[in-house]
């Protein structure tokens, strides 16, 4: 773990081309696997955005596990993942008794996401403990862990029993939900975002900044206004996911992941104007930033 650092470190180019990613290695079996769950009836593009981030990050394999009315539509949008049907609502939020059918494919992934398009918390709130809490042992060797959007609300709930999961964890909450993990709106965000650290023991990105627990700080040097726009966040935590799917650490892929991120949301600034360009474009500039990235 890095030495606690009290002002941010710098998230440049520089600092990430001597942070290099893994390598392509021989196939997509070599660069991991992610699951990404969520995609409600009303919500199926947060998981579809983050799950094209995810690839488009270098992730190898991809799995989708959403509301069963959604999943025959996503597989036909998205040819390149696996999609798995959850049971749903009558309002079409994921149950969370979900959790259950997802054990292999969780125990299977390298990197799992969790959130982008779930939209009932208690049904959240189910679906995370039955995916995190089920017993004893899947931390030492199971995946890592991304929590975005509902998911990261109920984490106040389960907070005295994610003592198993310390260092496995990664938060990418917007100020709103900062808050919620907080109990309280964020006043300084550096202060705040190490504070969110050290109370999950869990890597967070938040506004660009980055809080490791007990150890590094870093800031974000690039982003556009333009990056709050419907479905951003989304891509933001599929591509970490991919990131962290490859195997990089919870740090090193959330650093790359949250400067990708802001940089493709400049370079689409410039060339379409600072609002109106989709989340779904940002995707598309990860893999040529990445390539800038290691040379």
């Amino acid at each position: 773990m890095s030495t606690r650092a009290e002002t941010p470190e710098l998230v440049t180019p520089t600092l990430l081309r001597g942070w290099p990613l893994p390598g392509g290695g021989s196939g997509k079996n070599d660069r991991g696997s992610v699951l990404v769950v969520g995609g409600a009836r009303k919500t199926p593009g947060a998981a579809l955005l983050a799950g094209v981030a995810a690839l488009r990050s270098g992730a190898g394999r991809l799995t989708l596990a959403v509301a069963e009315s959604t999943a025959v539509p996503l597989a036909v949008a998205f040819p390149e993942s696996g999609v798995v049907g959850l049971p749903e609502t009558a309002r079409g939020s994921v149950k969370g008794s979900a959790a259950s059918l997802l054990a292999d494919q969780f125990d299977a992934a390298d990197a799992v996401l969790i959130g982008p398009g779930l939209d009932d918390k208690d049904e959240a709130l189910a679906l995370l403990r039955g995916l995190l809490l089920p017993g004893q042992g899947k931390p030492k060797d199971g995946p890592a862990v991304v929590l975005d959007a509902y998911a990261l609300g109920c984490l106040p709930d389960l907070a005295d029993e994610l003592k198993p999961w310390a260092g496995r964890l990664i938060l990418t909450p917007n100020t709103a939900e900062g808050g919620i993990l907080l109990g309280r709106d964020i006043e300084d965000l550096k202060l705040d975002v190490r504070k969110i650290a050290d109370t999950y023991q869990a890597v967070v990105s938040c506004q660009g900044v980055i809080a490791e627990p007990g150890g590094g700080l870093w800031e974000i040097t690039t982003g556009h206004s333009g990056l709050g726009t419907s479905g951003s966040g989304d891509v933001l935590a599929g591509a970490i996911a991919g990131l962290r799917g490859r195997g990089t650490t919870n740090a090193q892929a959330t650093c790359w992941g949250s400067h990708l991120h802001a940089a493709a949301g400049d370079r689409l600034a410039s060339r379409l104007g600072g609002l109106g360009y989709l989340a779904r474009e940002l995707c598309d500039e990860l893999p040529p930033l990445m390539v800038e990235l290691s040379s």
